[in-house]
């Protein structure tokens, strides 16, 4: 374990060995909003990267009928697309206990992100906020979340003072496009997790961290530097 100002580095030799560990914390933490307030909130990334940390966390034993689930940000796209991040957290995460969990999900049946914005939101003001744990993956070009270089709403995501929890994201790297909860809407949690895997990418945590070269302008860093809450990095080769 390595740590630096705002972010602490948990290191393990391999994903199962990350999966496991960061399975069980979160559940602690889902664990904790339930006995404290009688409900929990995760938000979660998608990608390839969280699977083996999803069937983990499936696993764990604890009251899931009083936990929400939903997506740091999604690609605007029907479940029945391959690239849904909804339809792979129903099919890794919210799976054996965890069939029980309320998924909130962020795509709408509408044409752009734009036009399904305001039904987006208002389901969204179901969410017993603050969440009990965010966690976040990293992409080889700094992006986290929908938080992409080059994104047209890139500023207004990263701004903590935005009060907007959720705006529409395009950029040239996204693929489809995006809608994400913002940077300050993700603050507003218990704890904080970034899940990383590859030597590749430590590096470019590092760069990210220390500003250097063009890792000074990758959305990542925001998340890094920003003072509100401390930054749990769990590692592996």
């Amino acid at each position: 374990m390595s740590d630096s100002a705002n972010v602490t580095t948990h290191d393990f030799p391999d994903g199962h060995a990350l999966a496991a560990a960061l399975a069980e914390q979160i559940a602690d933490r889902l664990r904790a909003g339930i006995a404290e307030r009688g409900h929990a909130l995760l938000a979660v990334s998608g990608g390839s990267t969280p699977k083996r940390f999803f069937e983990q966390l499936s696993r764990q034993s604890l009251d899931w009928a009083k936990v929400q689930v939903t997506l740091v940000d999604e690609r605007w796209v029907p479940e029945s697309n391959e690239r849904s991040n909804a339809a792979m957290v129903k099919a890794m995460l919210l799976q054996h206990d965890a069939t029980a969990a309320q998924f909130v999900p962020l795509y709408s049946d509408a044409p752009t992100p734009e036009a399904g914005l305001v039904t987006v939101r208002a389901r969204l003001a179901s969410l017993a906020l603050p969440f009990d744990a965010v966690i976040l993956g990293m992409g080889n070009d700094g992006h986290t979340a929908s938080f992409f270089p080059g994104g047209d709403r890139l500023p207004e995501a990263l701004d903590l003072n935005n009060a907007a929890r959720v705006l529409p994201m395009r950029a040239p790297g996204a693929g489809e496009p995006r809608i994400t909860f913002t940077l300050s809407a993700l603050l507003d949690t218990r704890a904080l997790f970034l899940h990383i895997e590859g030597e590749a990418k430590r590096q470019l945590l590092a760069d990210a961290q220390q500003g250097a070269g063009e890792a000074v302008n990758f959305p990542v860093r925001s998340v890094l530097t920003q003072p509100r809450v401390p930054v749990s990095v769990y590692w592996c080769p």
